[in-house]
């Protein structure tokens, strides 16, 4: 059976993703919509699909035809209204991390949840990189307390800092927009938070430490590409996320191309991650952002 997909926020970074899963998994994306008209990237997946810079006709056309599905890639603090434009027209919903900024916003998804009988799944895709899944057997079959180190370093020029991302209000800042990936990844494989800590914060660098159940986390995140690591920075590369588990290294930015189709591939077969599974890493960037 093909699924009928709208996507919001088409015009994004991280949309195209969404795009090659759709059409890797098989299925149609019908329409999107972007207050922005670069939309060239759609030839090389959807063509067809129609293109909305209007809510009003937007909202129009999937109430007299839903998706199956409606994938949401907009602006981080739009995440909860289109959500519920995809659960109001009786559509599942895939969304970007982080889902909501605010954690009160949480129960309020899981009641509309219940209401349109319809589920609400997130992308985390750091979790199906078979490094990290090994690691997280690793963890849970030992008793011993880990000392954990990571760090994501991600260039980003003047652009960054114009936009929705280098607004707190809007995107979370650094801790949530950047961060959220990693600190979702450590929950998972080291367990509950019990301590969280801030040590520097500016609109370029953040760093602190956590401690959770099975480890001690040094965290750090940048957009300054001056703390690249040499090495990386010699190879033109703009990205550096990596984590040190008791010294040693495994490196994240690796292997990921195939990631948001497998995310896609496990949603679709009703096994992604929901409302609960992105919870914790929401109310840890929600509880080091109020430091």
């Amino acid at each position: 059976m093909i699924l009928k997909f709208s996507l919001i926020g088409a015009a994004g970074f991280v949309a195209p993703r969404h795009m090659k899963a759709i059409k890797e998994t098989g299925n149609q994306l019908v329409s999107v919509f972007d207050v922005h008209d670069a939309l060239g990237m759609m030839d090389s997946y959807f063509p067809d699909a129609r293109c909305f810079s209007e809510i009003i006709a937007y909202n129009q056309f999937h109430k007299h035809s839903p998706p199956d599905i409606l994938s949401v890639c907009s602006p981080n603090h739009l995440h909860f209204e289109h959500i519920g434009w995809g659960l109001g027209w009786g559509a599942d919903v895939v969304c970007e991390k982080p889902m909501v900024l605010d954690p009160e916003q949480l129960d309020q998804l899981k009641e509309m949840e219940a209401r349109s009988g319809k589920r609400v799944y997130t992308i985390l895709q750091l979790r199906l990189l078979p490094a990290m899944q090994e690691l997280r057997k690793q963890v849970m079959d030992d008793p011993s307390h880990h000392e954990v180190e990571v760090e994501y370093v991600t260039a980003r020029g003047n652009w960054y800092f114009n936009s929705w991302k280098g607004r707190d209000e809007l995107s979370g800042g650094l801790i949530t927009n950047i961060g959220i990936h990693l600190f979702d990844l450590l929950l998972w494989i080291f367990g509950p938070c019990s301590g969280a800590a801030v040590d520097k914060r500016n609109d370029r660098t953040a760093s602190g430490t956590l401690e959770l159940e099975k480890a001690r986390v040094n965290w750090k995140l940048s957009v300054d590409g001056s703390q690249l690591p040499p090495s990386v920075r010699g190879e033109g590369g703009r990205s550096y996320r990596e984590i040190r588990v008791n010294g040693s290294r495994i490196r994240l930015d690796k292997g990921l191309e195939a990631l948001h189709t497998l995310c896609y591939r496990e949603i679709l077969a009703g096994k992604g991650p929901g409302i609960s599974e992105a919870g914790p890493s929401i109310l840890l960037c929600e509880r080091l952002r109020r430091q």
